[in-house]
């Protein structure tokens, strides 16, 4: 069956695709949930123009990712936490804690979903936490912890 996607699905493809699918996934989900309409000649034209748009908002993101990321490289964020003498925390640096101490330092909000700590920050001083705003956008922000 061949389908027209009005919004991206996992797996199948994105918004303005023109996909070949089974008769009755696209039957049973894709069609009934409004995620694709049945592919018609009038409909290529449609999905160009889906197809344009999608690409004129995927370079703008890209590019949003990518000044915030210039921003952020080469800053240092500080974060306090209760230490004990020998440097170790009192729990630790949670994804959250990091988000926060960004959006109070350089004013840049960012969703805690796109920031990944590979392992646990539970020592003070300096840690690298990876941040991914855009699949193509990708950085290292340098995390400074320090005893409360």
């Amino acid at each position: 069956m061949k389908l027209l996607l009005r919004s991206d699905v996992n797996g199948v493809g994105k918004k303005g695709d023109v996909v070949e699918v089974a008769d009755g996934f696209g039957r049973n989900y894709l069609l009934p949930k409004g995620f694709a309409v049945l592919a018609t000649r009038g409909g290529e034209a449609q999905a160009a123009a889906m197809r344009r748009s999608r690409d004129q908002r995927d370079a703008a993101d890209r590019s949003a990712a990518s000044d915030i990321a210039a921003k952020l490289v080469p800053a240092v964020i500080a974060v306090s936490a209760r230490a004990k003498a020998e440097g170790d925390l009192f729990g630790s640096v949670s994804v959250t804690d990091v988000v926060e101490a960004v959006a109070a330092q350089t004013g840049i909000e960012l969703d805690r979903h796109s920031i990944h700590i590979d392992e646990a920050i539970k020592t003070v001083g300096t840690h690298s936490v990876s941040a991914r705003l855009h699949p193509e956008v990708q950085f290292q922000i340098t995390v400074e912890v320090s005893p409360a």
